[in-house]
């Protein structure tokens, strides 16, 4: 059996990570190797489905628990089922004395050796919520600006409907498990150079489960949930913006022993527009105009993101102004208001001009006077005083 990588690997990140930094670091990790953004690439597809696998437990407060106490065993029955919990499943005694570790170390750093009693005394058969799924959704740069309505297809657990959930078949029930008593682990002593130890590890009877199925359901085949594909309606608020998300309440996969649903989160992606680009609630956009333009002034045509309006420059516009349209941005999100837009004007010269033109021009350049070049007067005045000084100092 290939070796699991460890699952804050996985995300990137330390052990002591906090709720807010597993859920940011998900979203970067899921949003490079989601398969809509990667399609056909099985690399990206194999590493999503660690990611999501990594996070569905490090997300969930119980499963988090157990798997920084016991590692993988401690969350997957079957990895490493003949090994033992490693040294946070261990409580015995040195020599025998029958001294339980997890007591030696809560005594002195207030916790347990490797998860403390807390996980010890987990109930298995406890009401759990169900794990969290996390999906996503490709949207154009208007729709996001706009708002929309999008249909998600995805693939949750359910329980079962043939036995109700209880991995039984239909008229009978679970059994409590006889090895392990109901309490999902098995004890076992090992001899190290301390003395006598137990190990506690899974129970494989049960794998954990605290129950036995004598007469599984033919349908779950005794897990007590299904794979359903289900298809929901996303309402997209206008103003959302790239790798923001929305979270479908109870719409994830099915709560194990009576627990509430998770949740399905939408992470969504923006296509960028050709021609508006946005920061925040502002929109900019770059306008070509032509040299007549720039200098007699004109109305020119602005695309925004509620379509073209008409917009009056100045003569003797340079290129490069920036021009500002208050109000014409995005909405905010779940607010009152929208941002700005911002017009620069870019002159764009003629590469190409015909003899009679160029005759023109020159005889219009002749009837200028620097003056009518505030920018090339003061460049050449600037660069007229460092010679000068230049000179002076010799």
């Amino acid at each position: 059996m290939a070796e699991k990588r460890d699952y804050y690997e996985v995300l990137g990140i330390n052990k002591g990570a906090s709720d807010a930094e597993i859920k940011s670091a998900y979203r970067k990790m899921a949003k490079k190797y989601h398969p809509d953004l990667n399609p056909g690439d099985a690399e990206a597809e194999k590493n999503f489905k660690e990611v999501s696998e990594a996070y569905e437990i490090l997300s969930d407060a119980d499963k988090k628990q157990r798997y920084d106490a016991y590692g993988h065993a401690g969350v997957d029955p079957n990895y490493g089922a003949g090994g033992g919990a490693g040294w946070g499943g261990y409580s015995g005694g040195f020599g025998g004395a029958g001294v339980d570790l997890n007591d030696i170390f809560e005594s002195f750093f207030g916790g347990g050796f490797g998860g403390g009693s807390s996980t010890r005394r987990a109930d298995p058969n406890a009401p759990r919520r169900g794990g969290d799924i996390h999906i996503g959704l490709t949207i154009s740069f208007m729709e996001a600006v706009h708002g929309c309505t999008k249909t998600v297809t995805y693939t949750r657990s359910e329980n079962c409907p043939e036995c109700g959930g209880s991995g039984a078949k239909k008229g009978t029930s679970a059994q409590t498990c006889s090895h392990c008593h109901g309490s999902g682990y098995i004890m076992e002593q090992q001899r190290t150079p301390f003395g006598v130890m137990q190990n506690r590890r899974v129970c494989p009877h049960c794998q954990g489960k605290g129950k036995t199925i004598s007469d599984p359901c033919h349908k779950c085949k005794g897990s007590g949930q299904v794979q359903v594909t289900v298809k929901k309606e996303v309402n997209i608020p206008a103003g959302i913006d790239d790798e923001q998300s929305l979270a479908l309440r109870g719409q994830g996969n099915a709560g194990a022993n009576g627990g509430a649903w998770g949740d399905t989160i939408v992470i969504v992606s923006v296509k960028p527009d050709p021609i508006l680009t946005r920061n925040g609630y502002d929109v900019y956009v770059t306008v070509p105009i032509t040299y007549s333009q720039a200098v007699l002034g004109a109305e020119i045509v602005v695309p925004t993101v509620d379509g073209k309006v008409q917009y009056n420059i100045p003569e003797g516009t340079q290129s490069g102004t920036r021009f500002r349209l208050r109000g014409k941005g995005i909405k905010y999100l779940n607010g009152r208001g929208r941002g700005d837009q911002y017009v620069t004007v870019n002159v764009e010269i003629p590469k190409k001009i015909t003899r009679e033109q160029r005759k023109a021009l020159e005889a219009f350049d002749a009837t200028l006077k620097d003056d009518n070049y505030e920018q090339r007067k003061g460049f050449f005045k600037t660069l007229k005083d460092l010679f000068d000084g230049d000179k002076d100092k010799k």
